[in-house]
């Protein structure tokens, strides 16, 4: 799993216009990294309370911790400013809604290099932007070998056994109408909400190695609809040579669930015997549906299972 952190730097950089962030002081600290996709709204901290406090967010200031520090005693609110501020994980502070900052807010991030940031945007508009675009940026990000396809709109990735066929049964599935976002390489971040997001490596998107055939480019093949930027994975079909694994073992009820972990999220896994003769692309298609329909809470295998249970109890 690769790690990721941004500087407040970048962020100006990326997303400053957008969000109209305008750099008020400590300027030469803008290297500071941001590490995590939430924010914080230090209402409390601003009390005096830091029980709890996450120092290592964007610490975001709106219109009602600023107007409690109009209130509140100056001695008393430069105390709990600098306390608050003097955390060492603090990336920078930004204050919303285009009120001016506090002298002793400036004199805070002054003396603990903290860069301070204003923009005119209302505090919910700022948070919604910033914490999805941190969230893309710094979300755990790792890569695997495999082949995503969207079936029937849900994210499959299948993996196999070396040369058991992943790229042509992905074929298969594009000619039965099917979009695929990756070959050979996928690139998975877990997203907010822990979803797995899929995508191609910008170098290889669009094209696929077949074996015997070399590099096709699926956009000119296929047509542009047949390749799509990302997508939620929701499945793994794992595709195994017969051979290796005695084919008496595989499950013929689908009542046990398998999964397998990606990033610290679990989705539903299938293993698939490959032998002659069998349409592996038919038998993922009808396995998307399946879990569809499960996911929908219906499970044709327990259904069954039910009713024969039923009916032994009648008799």
């Amino acid at each position: 799993m690769i790690e990721k952190s941004i500087t407040v730097k970048e962020l100006l950089k990326k997303k400053g216009k957008i969000l109209d962030l305008k750099i008020v002081c400590s300027k030469q600290s803008l290297d500071r990294k941001i590490t995590v996709s939430e924010l914080n709204r230090p209402g409390l901290a601003i009390t005096g309370y830091l029980e709890n406090f996450r120092a290592e967010r964007v610490q975001v200031i709106g219109k009602g911790e600023y107007s409690y520090c109009l209130n509140e005693n100056s001695a008393k609110l430069k105390e709990n400013l600098f306390k608050m501020l003097s955390f060492k994980e603090i990336p920078c502070v930004i204050i919303t809604g285009g009120v001016k900052s506090s002298k002793y807010i400036i004199e805070a991030c002054k003396k603990y290099n903290i860069p301070l940031l204003e923009t005119k945007l209302d505090t919910s508009t700022l948070i919604r932007e910033l914490t999805m675009f941190l969230d893309d940026r710094l979300a755990p990000m790792t890569a695997l070998h495999g082949v995503l396809v969207n079936v029937y709109g849900l994210g499959v990735l299948i993996q196999g056994d070396p040369g058991v066929g992943k790229s042509e049964c992905a074929i298969e599935l594009l000619k039965r109408g099917h979009i695929l976002i990756s070959d050979d390489i996928v690139e998975i971040k877990r997203r907010m909400g822990y979803i797995l997001v899929g995508k191609s490596p910008s170098t290889i998107k669009k094209f696929m190695e077949v074996r015997g055939i070399g590099i096709i480019d699926i956009e000119l093949l296929f047509g542009i609809g047949a390749i799509m930027e990302q997508s939620i994975i929701e499945m793994q079909v794992f595709l195994q040579s017969s051979s290796s694994v005695d084919i008496n073992k595989y499950d013929r009820t689908g009542l046990s669930e398998n999964k397998v972990k990606i990033l610290d999220v679990e989705i539903p896994s299938l293993k698939i015997p490959v032998t002659p003769g069998r349409n592996l692309a038919v038998l993922i298609e009808i396995a998307s549906l399946n879990q569809r329909l499960k996911n929908q809470g219906y499970c044709a295998a327990k259904k069954l299972n039910e009713e024969v249970i039923k009916s032994m109890k009648v008799r």
